[in-house]
């Protein structure tokens, strides 16, 4: 399995939409940047906000478009073009509505679950789907017609707390996925309560 070189969040740029769920992949991309003690900046060539970082011995690529979430797939596939990344050196960290907040899963491949930007990362890699990518749990709101009002709303406090539980322990498992151990990174994540 190749390495893992650049880490993608997604959610919708703007301060509007900065502390809704849907924007749970930028939160941890955000938290990794700052661990790396470094800032992601505008990068018009990649269509988001982009930092080189150094994290657990790792050269990595962190990014996190700013083309709105069902546009994710322009930033993605210009980063990979640059820097002839292949789908498997991706891992696209992402809202999770199947997991609830506190949750969060690794997960290799698959279809888009009815995310729009998974949909339109695999569409704009030619349907290659072979990215890994991080789910992170926001719960979901009962029935599908509020799905869209409750993603992109704010989280409750208690609800807030647990997502940010979850992205500590993706932080804490990550150079485990960073080395190629894959299992036992999913298993270390996976057991979190």
């Amino acid at each position: 399995m190749s390495q893992v070189t650049a880490i993608i969040g997604l959610g919708n740029p703007g301060p509007e939409y900065d502390a809704t769920r849907h924007n749970a992949g930028f939160w941890l991309v955000d938290a990794l940047a700052r661990r790396a003690h470094t800032e992601l900046r505008p990068e018009k060539k990649f269509l988001g906000r982009y930092a080189k970082a150094q994290l657990d011995g790792h050269e990595l690529h962190l990014l996190n478009p700013t083309t709105f979430m069902n546009r994710s797939g322009a930033s993605v596939a210009a980063l990979c073009q640059f820097f002839k990344l292949a789908p498997d050196n991706l891992l696209v960290v992402h809202d999770e509505l199947d997991l609830p907040p506190g949750q969060a899963r690794f997960k290799t491949g698959g279809g888009h679950g009815g995310h729009n930007g998974l949909r339109d990362i695999i569409s704009a890699l030619g349907n290659q789907n072979a990215f890994h990518r991080l789910r992170i749990g926001i719960g979901h709101p009962g029935e599908a017609r509020q799905v869209v009002h409750y993603v992109l709303n704010r989280p409750g406090k208690s609800e807030q707390e647990a997502i940010d539980h979850a992205i500590l322990a993706c932080e804490t498992t990550l150079p485990l996925a960073l080395k190629g151990d894959w299992a036992k990174a999913m298993n270390q994540l996976h057991s979190v309560k």
